[in-house]
């Protein structure tokens, strides 16, 4: 049975919204962060080295990764559902958008959250480009969902589940006025009404308040 290891607040939540698009059996184990540091509990931290979230685990398989766990979900339980083939028109932005989720903007947000927590000055030269790089991504979104209705195109795919947590719930761990970004508003908005999402997070995170806005 797929099992997928969800801490409350985290990149997890991905893997709980993609298991409920593709409408696959799996069950969901949550785990709570530590009320004080607000880092994963200790059973969470023991499932993999990394001790971070997502992680998952199939039979004798424990595997973490974002873009590993989804790929792997799609391949071995979604028939490539959600994931867009070679041969479509818009593989390559299908590709980039995917891997810029979490190799671009949710770095960029995580080193700026690092800093932030440092009480910087705020014309420190560091906190400066951090914060200037996180504006360019956040733009280069909203230039692509003003020009296309998903990031990939016209499809929903696996691409969206990826950045929706950096649009969202990351913002509790770093703030980020999306007002400056009205097509992301726009866009957030129309990923956040499907039934899937509505129903992952109610099961993942019951009672949050979800950042749409």
């Amino acid at each position: 049975m797929l099992t997928v290891h969800h801490l409350g607040r985290s990149q997890s939540e991905r893997i709980v919204w993609l298991c409920e698009e593709l409408g696959i059996p799996y069950e969901l184990k949550c785990y709570t962060r530590d009320p004080v540091t607000m880092l994963a509990p200790a059973d969470y931290k023991a499932l993999h080295p990394t001790g971070t979230a997502p992680v998952i685990t199939d039979g004798e398989l424990v595997l973490a990764e974002s873009g590993a766990v989804v790929e792997y979900i799609i391949a071995r339980y979604g028939d490539g559902r959600l994931a867009l083939k070679s041969d479509h028109p818009d593989f390559a932005q299908f590709l980039y958008w995917f891997h810029f989720a979490n190799g671009t903007l949710q770095a960029q947000m995580g080193r700026n959250m690092i800093l932030d927590r440092l009480n910087l000055a705020a014309d420190n030269p560091m906190l400066v480009a951090t914060k200037a790089r996180v504006d360019r991504s956040f733009d280069m979104v909203d230039a692509r969902v003003r020009d296309a209705t998903y990031l990939a195109g016209d499809e929903f795919t696996s691409a969206d589940i990826m950045i929706g947590f950096s649009l969202t719930t990351m913002r509790y761990f770093l703030p980020y006025d999306l007002g400056r970004c009205p097509n992301i508003r726009n866009y957030v908005g129309l990923v956040a009404a499907r039934p899937a999402y509505r129903r992952a997070m109610e099961k993942g995170d019951p009672g949050m308040a979800l950042l749409l806005t």
